[in-house]
């Protein structure tokens, strides 16, 4: 079992270092594969915490927090997860009444984007070789195309990932 105050320390570090849920994901991945859970455990999370109503990160964060130390792991990395973003969000939200009217806002905003999506599809493409860098396979590209014709399409991710969850099951018996 983990140190709690090490659990909260790596989620007080996802959160201060990432932008937005999506982007956190590509940190904890690398703070929490090998030392909290494995690959496999990881991507559940992620599937789990993705089909559930709510936040996804928060979500998350408890699935890895309750891996790594149980129930109070869970709680702490909630609270690892809460803290640092309503701290911030006081604070920017403090400046940014001052600063509202300034262009390079909007232009710090807008190159942050790029980087975000960069993240996200180095973080995707991880997951989608699959733990050491194996062969890809027909099914993962079928489940793939179909994911991005579905997100085309507007279906709810939630559903996109209970039906390839159910072709999991069905085809890779």
């Amino acid at each position: 079992m983990i140190n709690l105050w090490q659990l909260f320390w790596i989620f007080i570090k996802v959160n201060l270092l990432t932008t937005s849920g999506p982007a956190s994901v590509g940190l904890l991945y690398q703070e929490a594969v090998g030392k909290l859970m494995t690959e496999k455990e990881f991507v559940e999370a992620v599937g789990f915490s993705s089909v559930l109503p709510g936040s996804d990160a928060l979500q998350l964060a408890m699935f890895v927090g309750y891996r790594a130390g149980g129930v109070p792991g869970a709680l702490v990395a909630l609270l690892g997860s809460i803290l640092p973003p309503t701290i911030l969000i006081l604070i920017i939200v403090s400046i940014l009444r001052f600063i509202s009217g300034e262009a390079w806002v909007g232009n710090f905003v807008r190159g942050l984007a790029p980087a975000v999506a960069a993240l996200m599809v180095l973080v995707a493409w991880n997951v989608f070789r699959g733990e050491a860098g194996e062969t890809i396979t027909w099914f993962t590209v079928i489940i793939a195309a179909g994911a991005m014709i579905a997100y085309i399409l507007k279906v709810p991710p939630p559903l996109v990932l209970v039906v390839a969850g159910v072709l999991g099951i069905i085809v890779l018996r």
